[in-house]
């Protein structure tokens, strides 16, 4: 009986530590986001990463610490955003954030082969892609595709008070976390073993501030 109950014991400890070592990761990786995000909004940025010799090592091989599935409007792009380099950051950007099975298929390589533990889901103040989806309308046929992976949040948004273009970006970050945080097989397992933190983000355009989502 003793032998199980040290088994069981050791197994709680190693678990316990794998855990910890996931969560502190993800808050470091979610730390350096944000002092790079200061650093962009005072614009005292140090533009790490982006010698020749960097670019040399990068070619045996990636490191990046975070994934960032932003929009793939010109006024926001997450290197300069952040104030990260060559091989920080593993970026996927689509238009209004829309994470497809081909995008999907990129998260889940930089998390289950390159180890990322943090995936910050961006979107950002006045986005055409889901104002296009707030106004409705006739569009092309692809962009009907996109309009309507949109459509769900901004229904949600419209059931609440306040502007309604502003809630709607929310919503839809937030249901794109939701859509990574229950994807199978891997991100799933991957946050169900506290292995992996996947967050939403909101981008001002006016003050280059981000602020992390709950």
């Amino acid at each position: 009986m003793k032998s199980y109950k040290s088994l069981y014991l050791l197994l709680g400890i190693a678990l316990f530590c794998s855990v910890s070592h996931g969560q502190t990761e993800a808050d470091a990786a979610k730390h350096k986001l944000a002092e790079g995000n200061k650093r962009f909004v005072s614009c005292q940025m140090i533009h790490p990463n982006n010698s020749s010799q960097t670019r040399s090592e990068l070619a045996n091989g990636q490191h990046p610490f975070a994934v960032i599935i932003s929009c793939s409007d010109s006024r926001v792009p997450p290197e300069m955003v952040f104030d990260q380099g060559l091989g920080d950051l593993f970026v996927i950007r689509t238009a209004g954030e829309v994470v497809d099975d081909i995008a999907l298929a990129s998260i889940e390589y930089a998390v289950e082969h390159l180890g990322v533990k943090l995936v910050i889901v961006m979107g950002h103040q006045k986005c055409g892609a889901v104002d296009a989806a707030v106004k409705g309308g006739k569009l092309p046929p692809h962009l009907n595709k996109l309009i309507a992976a949109i459509n769900p949040s901004v229904a949600k948004a419209k059931k609440q008070k306040g502007d309604l273009l502003h809630n709607a970006i929310h919503e839809n970050v937030n249901r794109i976390v939701m859509q990574l945080n229950t994807s199978k097989p891997v991100l799933e397992e991957f946050v169900h073993e506290h292995k992996l933190n996947i967050i939403g983000a909101y981008y001002n355009l006016d003050s280059g501030v981000v602020d992390f989502l709950n």
